[in-house]
């Protein structure tokens, strides 16, 4: 409930983080964290951030949540869709096993889910797609990710009656940083963003509930919350639909 009865609600999004060592003051320790832009895109667009670390992973978490965010991060492990290590493939186990958990859980609940880069591809792998480990080996001119800590620029299509069009028009930009890609798109699935390349730049589920899947940074821009606000409109619905819903069953109680 807000505190000010006259503001809208602010639905509570969790979001995934890191879990690795990280230096504050003069620490240096294991810590949960996640780049401030994640959070900031979320108060910006009217949400309430709740970080949940891959640390005592509790898949029933999402029945407190308005809506889900999947972050980026490091890459997904390929025995996670039957394929054998690139050398280049860097994944982090108990954070794959915690982010395809949570990503199972919000479905079956049909709870609003933003995925962001290797969210994208977590969400593709947990409903049975596969991965291109290394996109130079297919594009050796790409530029999605153009040199460490610096993000590249993508252009790329949306598709008519989806999410990404109805949010970002017929044609948008924005930061990337990745060296996967989705390969394979799983069945549950349809591509509704491409880039000029044939890079798939967004997913949307193919049943009910709000699922948008994006291999870009939209966190990145914070001059163009457009997807953010989407989302968190899609988690306020769903938070007043629940709500309406437990009334209406204590009513007939």
């Amino acid at each position: 409930m807000s505190l000010n009865a006259s503001e809208p609600y602010r639905p509570r999004i969790g979001l995934t983080t890191y879990y690795q060592e990280a230096a504050w003051g003069v620490w240096t320790a294991d810590a949960a964290l996640l780049p401030g832009t994640y959070v900031e895109a979320v108060v910006a667009a009217g949400g309430t951030p709740v970080l949940l670390p891959p640390v005592g992973s509790d898949p029933s978490i999402v029945d407190l949540l308005d809506g889900l965010i999947i972050a980026g991060g490091t890459d997904v492990g390929p025995e996670h869709y039957s394929a054998e290590p690139h050398a280049l493939t860097l994944a982090q186990p108990s954070r794959d096993s915690h982010d395809l958990a949570l990503t199972r859980a919000a479905m079956a609940v049909e709870l609003p889910l933003f995925a962001i880069c290797r969210g994208a591809q977590i969400l593709n792998v947990a409903l049975g797609g596969s991965l291109i480990q290394h996109v130079p080996d297919v594009l050796p001119d790409s530029r999605y990710q153009p040199a460490p800590g610096v993000f590249g620029r993508v252009e790329f299509t949306t598709t008519p009656e989806s999410i990404s069009a109805a949010l970002l028009g017929p044609r948008a930009t924005a930061p990337c940083y990745h060296h996967q890609a989705l390969d394979q798109v799983a069945a549950g699935l349809r591509v509704t963003a491409t880039a000029a390349d044939g890079t798939v730049e967004a997913v949307e589920t193919t049943s009910g509930g709000w699922v948008l899947g994006v291999q870009f940074h939209p966190e990145q821009d914070p001059g163009d919350l457009r997807l953010f606000e989407g989302f968190i409109e899609a988690a306020r619905t769903y938070s007043r639909t629940r709500t309406e819903g437990t009334i209406n069953v204590d009513q007939h109680m």
